[in-house]
């Protein structure tokens, strides 16, 4: 049996515009995750500014505070079969309502103590090129669906990804350009909520949902592997790191050992 949204599931993905996913990997899997998180730091320690080594980006500051590794999955082989794992790639061909996606994104984002790293609101749709000529949404949806993965728990205290709810329905929203930020206005901060997840849940979301994350206060790691993919024929931007961009077909069924 396929690894399914339910229609309750489902319809709060479009309608909210994000979705949690309980025990989406097991803790093998999320175990196999953290050993590789831990090979891209020790990677990292050299490394300084926007570099690519071993195949993927490195965003880094002295090789201490890590932004995000893009395409982690070159450096890290495990999370490059973690990120095509069926029950990732059945939930995405059932968003997209497609048999074939097309993988862009398979980044480890760290969260480190005392790192300070943060992610100003934004939507996805703005990294995706939407609004220009290397993005149509060829499914009438957005034709994007981001999977993040919780290596550790995370929360609204440790720097927890926020949502804002509805905000999908806004569509895509240009960014102020000079600044990148969203136009004031658009929506309430408040408003957002910050959903508790344990190693191996997942939340997915759409491209226009708006969302963020402050800083980690706490004193252990927040860390998440997130993964997007597209519907196939809506990108034409070249993304880093050797394997971006990879088609993998949805599969028909899946074991829950897989």
């Amino acid at each position: 049996m396929v690894e399914r949204l339910s229609a309750r599931q489902y319809d709060e993905f479009f309608d909210v515009g994000f979705v949690v996913v309980p025990g989406l990997l097991d803790r093998d899997d999320v175990d196999r995750a953290l050993v590789a998180f831990d090979a891209l730091v020790e990677m990292a320690r050299d490394l300084d500014g926007t570099v690519m080594h071993r195949g993927a980006q490195f965003v880094v500051d002295g090789g201490t505070r890590i932004h995000r590794v893009v395409w982690c999955g070159a450096a890290a082989p495990a999370l490059s079969a973690l990120g095509r794992h069926p029950r990732l790639v059945a939930l995405a061909g059932q968003v997209l309502g497609a048999s074939r996606v097309v993988q862009l994104i398979n980044q480890a984002h760290f969260k480190l103590p005392g790192d300070g790293v943060a992610f100003p609101w934004h939507q996805d749709s703005t990294h995706r090129r939407y609004g220009t000529p290397q993005w149509t949404d060829v499914n009438g949806r957005g034709s994007f669906v981001e999977i993040a993965v919780a290596l550790d728990p995370m929360g609204p205290e440790n720097g927890g990804l926020r949502f804002v709810p509805g905000s999908g329905r806004l569509g895509h929203v240009p960014p102020d350009p000079r600044t990148g930020e969203l136009p004031p206005g658009l929506f309430d901060p408040a408003a957002a909520v910050a959903p508790r997840l344990a190693p191996g849940d997942a939340v997915l979301f759409g491209p226009y949902t708006i969302h963020g994350s402050p800083p980690n206060p706490g004193p252990a790691a927040r860390r998440l592997f997130l993964n997007g993919f597209a519907s196939p024929g809506a990108n034409r931007r070249v993304y880093p790191g050797e394997g971006a961009g990879r088609l993998l077909d949805v599969p028909r069924s899946i074991d829950r050992a897989a």
